[in-house]
């Protein structure tokens, strides 16, 4: 039997290998360490290597292009049907290899490493403002003690620390502390306007995220997203552009493996 296809399971050490023929029988299962993984396929034939997709495998699916292989990713949802037995690296690896065998299985396109930095801008742009809806939380919540209540949302900052300054039963340290949250806050705004500046430039110079932004219900932070993490294919057909009406970036790639596998 001559392997034609090897599906992987990755992990953070050690790599399972599913190998197959042609008609998807198994010529062998076999553990690679990741220092070892590039250099065992090295010494290979041009192969079908299929990966789960996830924040790595991109990577590893540029390694594995460029030494001559025929690289697919299958997003997670698609491969856990196929999954027999007992959740573990083997039946992962024979899983994947078995979804891959479907004619119409659908597939993740291999990112490069620019579109894949733009995805990373992205998520460390969500990143603080979560951190700073936190921090904002934390400063209405504490005044409220002292019977200080302001209204939610960061157009109402301003406001709470002058309310802050001015409630004379505020203990000193409590308004100190709340003078330094509200530093906190100032400092993520500015990051979060540099990336805000930074992404737009991205937007603008991609024609796929103008093009997307131009759907009702779709904005340039939604069009950018989809541009940077879906197969352009996908938005070819009728059935596709009617999926992206209404489309929230957030709620859909609050994971990196979301963003990765999304097909």
């Amino acid at each position: 039997m001559h392997t034609t296809h090897i599906a992987v399971d990755t992990s953070k050490t050690v790599f399972t290998l599913h190998a197959s023929d042609a008609i998807g029988h198994c010529t062998g299962r076999f553990d690679l360490k990741r220092a070892k993984f590039l250099a065992y396929f090295e010494k290979q034939p041009s192969l079908t290597v299929t990966l789960e997709a996830c924040g790595g495998s991109h990577h590893w699916g540029r390694e594995l292009t460029r030494l001559g292989h025929v690289v697919r990713l299958i997003a997670p949802l698609h491969v856990k049907p196929f999954l027999k037995r007992g959740k573990n690296d083997r039946a992962d690896a024979e899983a994947i290899s078995e979804a891959a065998s479907r004619p119409s299985m659908r597939f993740v396109p291999v990112k490069n490493a620019q579109t894949q930095a733009a995805a990373m801008m992205q998520s460390t742009r969500q990143l603080l403002v979560r951190q700073r809806t936190a921090l904002i939380n934390a400063m209405r919540g504490h005044p409220s003690e002292f019977g200080l209540v302001v209204g939610r949302g960061t157009e109402n900052v301003a406001a709470l620390l002058a309310a802050i300054a001015g409630l004379t039963e505020l203990p000193e340290l409590a308004r100190e502390l709340c003078a330094e949250l509200g530093g906190d806050v100032a400092t993520l705004d500015a990051r979060i306007s540099s990336l805000d500046r930074k992404l737009a430039a991205l937007h603008k110079s991609n024609p796929m995220s103008q093009n997307l932004a131009t759907i009702p219900g779709v904005g340039p932070v939604a069009a950018l997203t989809l541009a940077t993490n879906v197969d352009p294919a996908r938005f070819t057909s009728g059935a596709g552009v009617r999926r992206l009406s209404g489309f929230d970036a957030k709620r859909s790639f609050q994971r990196r493996q979301a963003a990765a596998g999304w097909d």
